[in-house]
């Protein structure tokens, strides 16, 4: 792992930081949403049995931002980690032509492959970062649409009545 670090140059820490954050992200959202789904039906009886108007309305949109919650950083991580990871590629390309300028020309494969292994090696490492974290940022958002589609439903319902 170090290895990988190393040899894929700079633009790796921000892609193993971003990483670091991105399961920190995923193993809280997933905690939170388990802990949701436990006790949504208690939270929606709740809702059903406040009289005031603006409480109902203040206590929807305070669990819908407690369920939103760090979505926004996944969806940075997600975004971001790709174009760290091509930013690397092209660091490479640079590195790996300058070799080539120095040489006068005469391309000697295994000088060129550290160029070119930094530059495979963080567009892997950002898409490596980038694809889990986008397939859980739109899982959460997608509990999250659901859990405030019926929060917005029941608020509506109560204010109607």
């Amino acid at each position: 792992m170090i290895e990988f670090l190393s040899k894929g140059g700079i633009l790796m820490i921000p892609i193993f930081i971003c990483s670091i954050i991105a399961v920190g992200i995923i193993l809280e959202r997933a905690y939170c949403f388990w802990k949701e789904s436990k006790g949504l039906q208690k939270f929606i009886d709740y809702l059903q049995n406040l009289e005031n108007k603006k409480e109902i309305l203040k206590t929807g949109s305070q669990k819908v931002r407690l369920l939103e919650k760090n979505l926004r950083g996944l969806a940075v991580i997600a975004n971001v980690t790709p174009l760290l990871g091509l930013l690397g590629t092209v660091f490479g390309m640079i590195k790996a032509f300058i070799v080539i300028q120095n040489l006068g020309g005469g391309v000697d494969a295994s000088v060129l492959a550290g160029g070119i292994w930094e530059a495979l090696l963080t567009t892997a490492a950002g898409l490596s970062v980038a694809i889990p974290t986008s397939l859980f940022y739109h899982y959460f958002e997608g509990k999250a649409d659901g859990i405030a589609i019926l929060i917005k439903e029941t608020v509506r319902e109560k204010i109607e009545h």
